[in-house]
């Protein structure tokens, strides 16, 4: 299995809860959570659409909801990225565990997800 991630859904999959903007976003995130921990899973990184945001209801056009959202999404990914090689296809497993090394304190984590609409739920920030 090979999945296509942008660089803030590494974090939004690791305090994912199930919550969702409707039942079909839900259902392909959980999903797509559930492959990420299968061993034989590979991930390419990018910092655009990816396989979360096809099912996601905001996405149009190839832009998150409006352009501002577009612009605070893209920068969360930038952050996350700029920490990776995103030329590099990663094991999924491997992958995580390096996420989880490098972004490893809520000041690190605030400052990527802050403005995050799903942040108070986030059982990745919570639990740094």
């Amino acid at each position: 299995m090979k999945l296509i991630l942008r660089g803030h859904h590494l974090l939004c999959l690791q305090g994912f809860q199930g919550y969702g903007y409707d039942e079909n976003f839900v259902e392909n995130m959980t999903e797509i959570n559930r492959q990420r921990k299968l061993a034989n899973t590979t991930i390419s990184l990018t910092d655009s659409p990816d396989d979360i945001c096809k099912s996601c209801p905001n996405l149009r056009d190839g832009i998150c909801e409006n352009q501002k959202q577009n612009e605070r999404i893209k920068s969360m990914d930038e952050k996350v990225l700029s920490k990776l090689d995103i030329l590099k296809e990663y094991n999924a497993c491997d992958l995580f565990e390096e996420v989880e090394k490098i972004f490893n304190s809520k000041d690190i984590v605030s400052e990527i997800c802050s403005k995050c609409i799903w942040h108070k739920e986030c059982l990745f920030y919570e639990n740094l």
